[in-house]
């Protein structure tokens, strides 16, 4: 279920992003007519197909700039849209439109792409239990929108940062000297109730994660015929822990990763590799100054 992050996080990101674009005014628009403030009105458009993500916030972009603008949404939160469709619709001063144009068309278009691809990668796994789960591999300031992004396409969220739960990954165990060692020294000051993920790239490390009692096991760049062993001897020795699997999953790999009985596929590629999804805004021509 997707959640829209809480004005009292959003509203200070947005402001910034607008404040940046400003500047010192809109010179443009302020010097070409005399009455800026006249009420007109404005469709936004896709110019490509895709899955929408981010109306909300781009709404809420206008209205941080006047309370008195309408932003009505045609189509909503995760539904597909095609090229030449209208997908909202805008009321309010020539000089707020404009000038909140580019932030919010930035950000839907962003996030929409994103949404897009997280879509593709979800509908491979649509007729299977395994779930599709994003990574902390995101823009830096974007995290937080582009993680609700992902789930508008589909998938749900892995952790929001460093803080919401143990992750032994490599570097870890190497600087620890083993899982075991890693496992006993945070088990020590962790707080309750965060859980204890351990990856794993090997049999043996997978036996000693069980061993330490880890609440999930991350399988890593596995080959899938190590990975179906893998998860044959956790679910072996406890059916109940999760496992998940992550390393460069793609389209062409995600379903056969999933086949082999995981609980969760994380991958970055939905945010990492998506491209911005085509959208515009038109003045209608009955607004002509």
């Amino acid at each position: 279920m997707r959640a829209l992050p809480p004005l009292i996080l959003l509203d200070p990101i947005l402001q910034n992003w607008l404040l940046e674009d400003i500047g010192r005014g809109d010179r443009t628009t302020q010097g070409l007519w005399e009455a800026p403030d006249k009420i007109v009105q404005a469709e936004w458009t896709a110019k490509a197909e895709g899955v929408i993500a981010g109306l909300p916030i781009a709404k809420r972009i206008f209205q941080l700039l006047s309370d008195q603008t309408s932003f009505v949404s045609v189509v909503a939160e995760g539904e597909n849209c095609h090229p030449g469709q209208v997908i909202a619709r805008l009321h309010g001063s020539l000089n707020t439109l404009l000038m909140g144009e580019r932030v919010a068309l930035n950000l839907a278009m962003h996030l929409s792409g994103i949404s897009t691809l997280t879509r593709e990668y979800a509908d491979q796994l649509a007729d299977l239990a395994t779930q599709l789960v994003d990574t902390r591999k995101t823009t830096p300031g974007l995290r937080l929108l582009e993680k609700y992004a992902t789930q508008v396409g589909g998938a749900i969220n892995h952790r929001f940062g460093l803080d919401d739960a143990v992750m032994i990954k490599d570097n870890h165990i190497v600087a620890a000297g083993s899982i075991k060692d890693a496992i006993a020294r945070i088990r020590e000051q962790m707080p309750y109730p965060l859980r204890i993920e351990v990856e794993t790239e090997t049999l043996e490390q997978v036996t000693e994660a069980l061993d330490q009692g880890a609440d999930i096991i991350m399988l890593d760049n596995m080959p899938l015929e190590r990975m179906r062993q893998a998860v044959h001897k956790i679910r072996g020795k406890n059916d109940r822990l999760k496992i998940e699997a992550s390393g460069n999953i793609t389209l062409d790999t995600i379903r056969a990763v999933a086949q082999t009985g995981v609980d969760y596929i994380s991958t970055s590629a939905p945010i990492t590799r998506s491209t911005w999804l085509d959208l515009s805004m038109n003045l209608l021509h009955e607004n002509r100054i």
